[in-house]
């Protein structure tokens, strides 16, 4: 089995090394900057995938940063004409290409009304980086498969990195120069990802559940299911999950649980009890012994991965089962129907 989607994923260790590496004093510089007169709070702009990765940045400046983070209504830009006072904020854009229109609003107006900004994209002269007063540029290479993969995780690594130096924490430093090796690691359980695909091949149904900073992961997973196998996949935070939406689960719907080591793993732990109860089939994500030996269908985590960095190192097992799923479905990963790989919404 080939394809350009299996092969990018493949790829997510040497470009989260890279990005590590060269973007290292761009981040360095960002972050002095930031440090020097920090914003009173940071504003988003994302669409699809590149949202899911303003989640993870969400909790990881509010965590390290202490900074409160939205995201942006780009409609209010666009459709209605009515965008909010952003001063003393920074906008930030999370785009693979820095094309989206809706996005680029955003750019426009934080220039107007004086406000900083920053592009974290893919493509280091795309007009998303051209407004920007400061570009990361992933420097992950041309993704030529249309879901995205290594984007998407050095989207994630990014965000890390400018927490991390942002922070000035050393120990957080050190744990991203070992990333690119826990990517590494974790491709190891293709053939985990892979049974699972099987045994969840001939639903139509499934359902991802995380917590805290792996929310983004849980939604990140579901998107990639819903592209590449066009199952009904949904996402929830645990906490939300218990608020009714566990009443669908049954032996018909299957359940994904991210539950790295960490201070989340307790609800996890608890929320896992809680699924086993409906008898829906269940894989579970994680580094933990005791919540791996609760499922039929583990899919172990790298055992010393910091939960800060988890979600970019759960996601891979999560592609994976994508990718599977897509094809014990007999459908074509790398172009999947309806979607293009860059979309322009306004």
């Amino acid at each position: 089995m080939t394809s350009l989607f299996r092969d990018e994923i493949y790829e997510q260790p040497n470009v989260i090394r890279r990005l590590v590496q060269d973007e290292n004093e761009q981040i360095r510089r960002l972050a002095e900057k930031l440090k020097s007169k920090p914003p009173s709070y940071i504003i988003i702009g994302a669409r699809g995938t590149s949202d899911n990765a303003a989640t993870y940045a969400k909790y990881l400046f509010g965590m390290f940063n202490s900074i409160s983070v939205g995201l942006a209504m780009p409609s209010l830009f666009t459709i209605y004409k009515m965008p909010p006072l952003m001063h003393d904020g920074l906008v930030i854009g999370i785009s693979q290409a820095g094309q989206t229109p809706d996005v680029l609003s955003i750019f426009a107006e934080a220039k107007r009304q004086g406000v900083a900004s920053v592009a974290i994209t893919n493509k280091a002269d795309s007009p998303m980086s051209l407004a920007a007063d400061d570009t990361i540029d992933l420097n992950a290479g041309v993704e030529k498969a249309v879901p995205a993969s290594k984007s998407y995780t050095a989207q994630l690594t990014a965000i890390a990195a400018i927490a991390a130096h942002w922070a000035g924490d050393s120990k957080l430093i050190r744990e991203l120069d070992g990333l690119a090796d826990l990517v590494q690691e974790v491709l190891t359980q293709e053939s985990a990802a892979k049974a699972a695909a099987k045994k969840f091949a001939n639903k139509n149904y499934l359902v991802v559940v995380g917590r805290g900073l792996n929310q983004c992961t849980a939604s990140e997973v579901a998107l990639k299911i819903k592209e590449l196998a066009y199952m009904v996949a949904e996402s929830y935070s645990a906490a939300d999950f218990r608020h009714g939406p566990i009443a669908m689960l049954d032996n018909e719907f299957p359940v994904v649980a991210v539950a790295p080591q960490g201070m989340a793993e307790e609800d996890m732990s608890q929320m896992i009890g809680e699924i086993r109860q409906t008898n829906a089939e269940l894989a579970v994500i994680s580094n933990v012994d005791s919540l791996l030996a609760q499922c039929e269908l583990p899919i172990r985590l790298p055992a010393n991965l910091a939960e800060w960095l988890s979600p970019i190192v759960a996601t891979i097992p999560g592609q994976l089962l994508a990718l599977h799923l897509c094809l014990e479905k007999g459908y074509e990963p790398d172009r999947p129907r309806g979607l293009k790989k860059v979309t322009l919404t306004r």
